[in-house]
């Protein structure tokens, strides 16, 4: 029976786990006790034989032995190899579980859309159902020894309940070299073509529905059978194995408590009892057989899956969904909170505490906003005027002393990639090493000012505006506005003729 221990551990408490470790049934001394009295005994008998029987001569011979197994212990990775073996085990136990198949959402469908109160319907609701029990009874017989010993021949099926006489002579009919847990899906989805062509399924897209759920239910069946076929490759398994046998043997003889080589030298201190060593074997070891017993979860061990259990429960629910269930509703009523805008069911006094509670909002919900009014303020963007400059460009455009624009920057960057220095004044030098600035940038900028003021004070002047009606100010000011992101007025002349004298290298 599995062993759970799910409650023991609902709330963690001072000394929680203390308590599972005295625990017999399902633990690790029950699973590794074998092993740990023979290490144990091989040990004690070596150690009587070093200090008993052993000459002064052949002491030292085994303390030279003993020095190099010791030595030869950390050339064997064994956390790594054990390490990445049982969670690669571990992955594999819980996938195998998920992948027993449960009829629940197929007693669902069969339940809601093969229709018939009759002795037909309710004869074609139990049979399908019995169907998808029976190809999970039967690949289970494959795979599980529980199983297999509870229906060792189909007679025992048969005499279960999972299958008649006729369908037993009909499965043996059919021969095949392989296993035959489909045959009963087969009949299924024959069965359930027949109700629809009898109206039993009224539509086919319920139908369709069936199929799915039916295909879902054989694919786990399959997963099943292939995970009992295709095991962890016998070579890793092998590998893990050794590594932790030859450890241990390495230890029997390098983790013996050794007499100095010579006279006065000072040994190490006897203990007679290696507890550092059987505190390693016990975790080393017990790991090994913590996979071991997981390898294949199918068995007869302590913590292997209830699949007796497992197909006792199935059938009984699915037979109750299909059968009893079908169709008999509670009187639907209006619930308890009709009326109210917000339920809010009732607490006992073991649990009114968590009523004061308050609810989750998120996570910046609580958070403190800044108190200052103009940083609250609601700001507009105009979708005409593009982003173009980052922070830190406009920094470095605020900064550069010649009136440069983006064009103009990164034609002059492809002219002096490398960085400028600073000038003493805080500004930076010009991108023309040989002159104060650019003189077609600086023209340029000019005469597009000179321009928009000419067209501004045009449009001013004449009443009606452009011919049409449409308003071309704004458009200007837009522009402007456009102009100042991506440029810098040039400087007066005093400020460029006292950056001349100086020169810079970069």
């Amino acid at each position: 029976m599995t062993i759970s221990y799910t409650l023991k551990v609902a709330n963690s408490r001072f000394g929680g786990f203390s308590k599972l470790l005295f625990r017999w049934k399902g633990s690790i001394y029950k699973l590794l006790y074998k092993e740990f009295i023979v290490f144990v005994v091989l040990y004690a008998l070596l150690s009587l034989v070093y200090r008993r029987l052993l000459t002064e001569e052949q002491k030292r011979l085994y303390t030279k032995v003993a020095q190099y197994c010791n030595r030869s212990t950390d050339l064997i990775p064994m956390s790594f190899v054990l390490g990445f073996y049982v969670t690669l085990i571990v992955n594999r136990w819980w996938a195998q579980y998920t992948s027993i198949p449960l009829p629940d959402q197929l007693m669902c469908v069969i339940s809601s859309n093969v229709h018939g109160k009759d002795e037909r319907g309710r004869i074609l609701r139990r049979t399908l159902i019995r169907y998808a029990n029976l190809s999970a009874v039967l690949i289970l017989r494959s795979v599980s020894t529980r199983v297999l010993k509870r229906f060792p021949t189909m007679d025992h099926v048969v005499e279960a309940g999972f299958m008649t006489q006729d369908e037993c002579k009909k499965f043996e009919s059919l021969h095949s070299d392989f296993n035959k847990y489909w045959i009963p899906c087969v009949w299924f989805t024959n069965l359930a073509a027949q109700a629809r062509r009898d109206g039993r399924i009224r539509d086919d897209v319920a139908l369709r529905l069936l199929m799915d759920e039916l295909n879902l239910y054989r694919a786990k069946c399959s997963m099943l059978f292939h995970y009992d076929w295709i095991s962890i490759p016998l070579v890793y398994t092998q590998v893990v194995t050794i590594a932790v046998y030859s450890f241990f043997a390495f230890c029997l003889i390098g983790r013996q408590f050794l007499e100095p080589l010579e006279p006065g030298q000072e040994g190490d201190l006897d203990m007679y009892v290696p507890l550092s060593t059987l505190l390693q074997f016990f975790f080393y070891a017990g790991w090994l057989k913590v996979a071991e017993q997981i390898i294949n979860p199918f068995g007869e061990d302590d913590d292997d899956f209830e699949t007796n259990k497992l197909i006792d429960r199935n059938l009984q629910v699915s037979l109750l969904s299909v059968d009893d269930m079908y169709q008999n509703l509670p009187p639907a009523v209006k619930d308890k909170y009709w009326n109210e805008s917000t339920a809010q069911p009732p607490y006992t006094t073991a649990t009114a505490a968590e009523t004061l509670k308050p609810s989750f909002l998120g996570s910046t919900f609580d958070m403190r906003m800044c108190e200052d009014v103009e940083q609250s303020q609601l700001a507009e963007a105009s979708p005409s005027v593009p982003r173009i400059q980052t922070p830190l460009l406009s920094r470095f455009f605020t900064a550069a002393s010649p009136a440069i624009s983006i064009k103009n920057f990164g034609r002059g960057g492809r002219g002096h990639p490398h960085m400028w220095r600073p000038r003493a004044d805080g500004g930076f030098p010009s991108p023309y090493p040989n002159c104060s600035e650019d003189p077609e940038s600086v023209a340029r900028i000019e005469e597009e000012e000179t321009e928009d003021e000419e067209r501004r004070a045009s449009h001013l002047t004449m009443p009606g505006g452009c011919p049409g009606g449409t308003q071309l100010p704004e458009a200007s000011e837009t522009r402007r506005k456009d102009l100042l992101l991506i440029q810098v007025k040039a400087p007066s002349s005093d400020s460029i003729g006292a950056d001349e004298p100086e020169a810079w290298k970069p």
